[in-house]
C-alpha cells in the first residue's frame, strides 16, 4: 500500500469520526444558541443557555477543520528536494 492509498484511508477515517459528528454537533448548537433547545431529565427541565450552543458551534468548527487538514497534509503534492548546483568547471588537481 503507497502513501496516496494510506491519505485516503486517514480522510475517510477522520470524515467518519470528526466531520460528519461535527456537523450533528453544529446543528444542535445552533439550535440551541437560537434559544429553541430545551431539555427534560426525571421531570425537571429548562432551556439550554445560548453561550453553551456558540461553545458546541465553536467546537464542532475545529471537528469538521481536522479531516480537512488530514486531507491536506496527506493527499498534497510534497515538494522534490532542491538539486545540488551543477557547476561545469574542472576539479583542481589533486596534490
Amino acid at each position: 500500500m503507497n502513501n496516496k492509498n494510506t491519505g485516503i484511508i486517514a480522510t475517510v477515517a477522520a470524515v467518519l469520526l470528526c466531520g460528519c459528528p461535527g456537523l450533528f454537533v453544529c446543528l444542535f448548537g445552533a439550535v440551541s444558541a437560537a434559544g429553541a433547545g430545551t431539555f427534560d431529565l426525571n421531570g425537571q427541565g429548562g432551556g439550554i443557555p445560548p453561550a453553551v450552543g456558540i461553545a458546541l458551534v465553536c467546537v464542532s468548527l475545529i471537528m469538521i477543520l481536522i479531516p480537512v487538514g488530514v486531507g491536506f497534509f496527506t493527499l498534497r503534492k510534497k515538494p522534490e528536494a532542491a538539486a545540488a548546483p551543477v557547476s561545469n568547471e574542472p576539479l583542481p588537481p589533486a596534490s
